[in-house]
């Protein structure tokens, strides 16, 4: 099945590097290009794309607000967003995240890379570019074992699933969440899916989200050891 990308970026020459890339790919093509985000958003009802690959900052409408409408549109609710940009702090990956993206790179990411990322966010998955991800998570969050249960959480989740929690929202997968934490990769999938289950969250962009909303994760303070 081909995936019908949407490209939204305020420059023209990056637009039109992402659009050969994305073409390509035999499985994709790109069925329009915006330089704004409310041409974004219009252009993903015209064209009805299955994603859209969206810079953060962009004139009219930034890449977070456009993300926030399509999110809100049931017409365009299996439209997914892929979010790109050259910055990676925190506020941005929140904030993203929190829109309704279910995924987001760095703009220097290899051009395999993003095509992979494309294919990982059209079928249902959330990506979380592990080098942003780790950088602000090692700003903000304490070592597992540290880690104190926020009351907000306390009463759903168990210490262990806080603490696989805390590593799903550094960006972690399952094998190394599972090393982290001394599980086999099947305990560590395990432990994800309730919690998922639990939180009502619909993928793990969105556990990145309640860990920061609850405190478990928390910007700008650094665990003491």
């Amino acid at each position: 099945m081909t995936i019908r990308v949407l490209l939204a970026d305020d420059q023209t020459l990056v637009r039109a590097a992402f659009a050969m890339l994305v073409e390509s790919a035999p499985d994709m093509e790109v069925v329009g290009q915006a330089g704004t985000g409310r041409s974004a958003v219009d252009l993903a009802r015209s064209e009805r794309a299955d994603l859209i690959v969206m810079d953060i900052r962009m004139p009219d409408l930034d890449g977070i607000e456009a993300t926030r409408l399509l999110a809100q549109d049931e017409d365009l609710a299996g439209v997914k967003v892929l979010m790109l940009t050259t910055y990676d702090t925190d506020e941005h990956v929140v904030d993203a995240l929190r829109a309704g993206a279910s995924g987001f790179l760095v703009k220097d990411t290899k051009p395999g890379e993003l095509l992979e990322a494309i294919r990982t966010v059209a079928a249902g998955e959330s990506l979380l570019s592990p080098g942003p991800t780790s950088r602000l998570i090692a700003r903000a969050l304490r070592a597992p074992a540290e880690v104190s249960l926020p009351e907000v959480l306390s009463g759903q989740l168990s210490e262990r699933e806080c603490q696989v929690l805390a590593l799903v929202a550094r960006g972690l997968n399952n094998t190394e969440i599972a090393e982290s934490l001394g599980l086999s990769p099947l305990t560590a999938k395990t432990h994800v899916s309730r919690i998922m289950g639990k939180l009502g969250a619909r993928d793990r962009a969105q556990l990145v989200i309640v860990a920061y909303e609850s405190g478990l994760v928390r910007p700008g303070v650094t665990g003491t050891g």
